[in-house]
């Protein structure tokens, strides 16, 4: 991968990067985004097999029908929007999803399942430039 398609998050290296929406919420609820970008933050610092990941807020990723939302990013790879995580439940499945997304060379994970019930949270697939 060339050098420039590199960023740096927090001091180190990463090439992947996890996008979720900060403004996400249910009706009559408060947003949950951002404490769930916390919960992955700190998940995926104790895992070695996530270390190139930066798990990032942005303020809408224009799924508000369906909280909490996020994105899966990285060069030269497709990338993914899913929809309808539930931040207390979903925790393991969206590192699993994390994961998978990170192994797969270009971005295409055939295989979802060890995603478990995100892989029918999917809303949108871009493929790489």
């Amino acid at each position: 991968m060339p050098l420039s398609s590199i960023a740096h998050w927090n001091d180190r290296a990463v090439t992947h990067t996890v996008f979720v929406c900060d403004t996400c919420c249910s009706e009559n609820e408060h947003p949950s985004g951002g404490a769930f970008a916390a919960k992955l933050r700190e998940a995926a610092q104790t895992n070695p097999a996530l270390g190139d990941v930066a798990i990032r807020t942005v303020s809408c990723l224009n799924v508000c029908s369906e909280p909490v939302a996020i994105a899966l990013r990285a060069p030269e790879k497709t990338a993914y929007l899913f929809a309808g995580i539930e931040p207390d439940s979903d925790l393991a499945d969206t590192l699993a999803l994390i994961g998978l997304y990170v192994e797969a060379a270009d971005g295409d994970i055939p295989d979802a399942r060890p995603a478990g019930r995100l892989r029918f949270c999917l809303k949108g697939r871009v493929p790489a430039l």
